[in-house]
């Protein structure tokens, strides 16, 4: 019988804490835990709906945690409206930057400086090496992703990156080869060189606990052109709404083992993982993020102190915004009856529990 995240949580996240003390828990994953465990339960209030056939319904709210599964969908498709109304005629090409295994665990271990790092480095390789060979700046997406299909903790950013550069001089210039964007093995070079410079600079200790040979291998980086963007966009949100574990893993939790679904990357089967239940656990909490820290990312003419920038590039491309719904407010959730299955009036919020009526 399968099952979900939040009720493996309130069964074992006493253990747990007993496992590993309360203190030695890391407050983003207490926060996480709790959020989770709560979400959709009379502890988040909720909303009582009624219907002209007579029938009342009672919501629980959710939690509004970027790490629980049940959350943030709606989020995700806003996000989504927003950047398919900038898409530009031009094919976009999907980046991306990993970090040699040997540095995960301190990553993990130092997630708001490196993963800041990791952001701002890769950027900066990506507009070094088109400001060389393209002579103007790019408009870069990026989204944060740190795990494996089975959970592993594996840090990498995805760029979403429109063919085309802004030159200083107003003009733009796009590659030659519209499916070909810049040179992985010089980003790779670049981003190694820029990376261990900036950890050198910001913290020196943890610089000298990276074996010397990391700053001699190759680093992984993959180009590749998406077309129009449109599919690339909706792969990132994804990621803005998505957490380690979701309700598509179909969760099954027996003898004190949660197995899991998932797609092997060589074989592009579907395969199941095991692992006990306070390991999973630890597994899934390893990918919530410190608090504050941006999942997703924007830089150069895509940023948005760049607006000028961005809206001379599209009056140049000649390109007018797609006629896509784009949500400026959130509107109630429609309710819809289970009964006679039409919409259902909202008449009121409360903070705690389902009102006695």
């Amino acid at each position: 019988m399968s099952t979900t995240l939040a009720q493996i949580l309130r069964r074992h996240w006493p253990a747990y804490v007993a496992r590993h003390g309360a203190a030695n828990i890391l407050p983003s994953h207490h926060a996480a835990a709790g959020a989770i465990m709560s979400c959709h339960t009379p502890e988040r209030g909720g909303s009582l709906y009624d219907c002209q056939c007579g029938h009342r319904h009672f919501a629980y709210h959710g939690c509004g945690h970027r790490a629980c599964p049940q959350c943030g969908h709606r989020e995700a498709q806003e996000w989504l409206d927003r950047q398919t109304a900038r898409l530009l005629p031009v094919t976009y090409h999907l980046v991306t930057f990993t970090v040699p295994e040997q540095m995960r665990g301190i990553i993990r271990s130092n997630q708001r400086l490196m993963l800041d790092i990791l952001f701002k480095e890769s950027a900066g390789a990506m507009q070094d090496v088109a400001g060389s060979k393209l002579h103007g700046e790019l408009g870069l997406t990026g989204a944060l992703h740190t795990w494996s299909r089975r959970l592993v903790y594996h840090p990498h950013i995805h760029y979403i990156v429109p063919g085309v550069v802004l030159r200083k001089d107003g003009i733009l210039a796009t590659p030659k080869n519209t499916n070909y964007l810049l040179c992985v093995k010089v980003l790779s070079v670049r981003m190694r060189s820029r990376f261990e410079r900036a950890l050198r600079e910001k913290s020196p200790l943890i610089f000298h606990q990276i074996a010397p040979s990391i700053w001699r291998k190759e680093w992984v980086v993959h180009s590749e052109p998406v077309g129009r963007g449109k599919e690339a966009l909706t792969y990132l949100s994804r990621y803005i709404s998505r957490t380690a574990i979701s309700s598509e893993r179909h969760l099954r939790e027996s003898d004190g083992n949660v197995s899991f679904r998932y797609k092997d990357s060589k074989t592009r089967e579907q395969q199941t993982g095991v692992l006990p239940v306070l390991m999973f656990i630890a597994m899934f909490l390893q990918h919530v993020l410190p608090k504050r820290l941006r999942r997703v990312r924007t830089s150069g003419w895509q940023s948005p102190a760049a607006k000028a920038k961005f809206q001379r590039i599209r009056a140049l491309l000649d390109a007018l915004p797609e006629c896509v719904p784009v949500t400026v407010a959130k509107e109630p959730v429609t309710i819809c009856c289970p009964m006679c299955q039409k919409p259902m009036r909202l008449i009121g919020t409360f903070n705690r529990g389902p009102p006695r009526c």
